[in-house]
């Protein structure tokens, strides 16, 4: 028998659903964002697990790290790109993290790319870089078509076209 876990990650804990091949839940409990408490409930399952499903929040490294060094098989969710079924009323985490393992049963669970943690730093630094060029450009134009509006007189700021 195969087992598929979910994972709905937040910032101080996680909803950890393992369920089997008829999609019954064998395992569906809220944990504290504890690496050790999640091993503990996940080794019973190390032979059967087909893979782990965690979802790419902001705060995804210490978990998909310490589960891959652990010898886990792990995907990244591309949360933008799970739908939950059309109709289907919120029902909560517990209900989420299911709806994850069910998807990677389904061989439907729209991935993301676990970036090597060597590199993460500098794309981390790259896209924090790139969000504060935006946010200087879109505040510069503001000043800009301000001072335009009011005066009728325009400027160029130093970089600007």
């Amino acid at each position: 028998m195969s087992h598929y876990c979910g994972i709905d990650l937040h910032s101080n804990n996680h909803v950890v659903v393992i369920i089997d091949d008829e999609d019954k839940r064998v395992f569906d409990k809220r944990l504290s964002n504890d690496l050790s408490a999640t091993l503990e409930v996940l080794s019973p399952y190390r032979d059967t697990l087909q893979g782990v499903a965690v979802e790419s929040t902001f705060n995804w490294y210490w978990l998909v790290d310490g589960l891959q060094d652990h010898g886990f098989s792990m995907q990244l969710v591309n949360t933008a790109a799970v739908k939950q079924y059309d109709g289907l009323k919120y029902i909560g985490d517990h209900q989420d993290a299911f709806h994850l393992a069910h998807l990677m049963r389904l061989g439907i669970l729209p991935t993301g790319y676990i970036y090597p943690k060597e590199q993460r730093a500098i794309r981390d630094l790259l896209r924090r870089r790139l969000s504060l060029v935006r946010s200087a450009s879109t505040q510069l134009i503001s000043v800009q078509s301000q001072i335009w509006r009011s005066t009728g007189i325009r400027i160029k700021i130093r970089g600007s076209a």
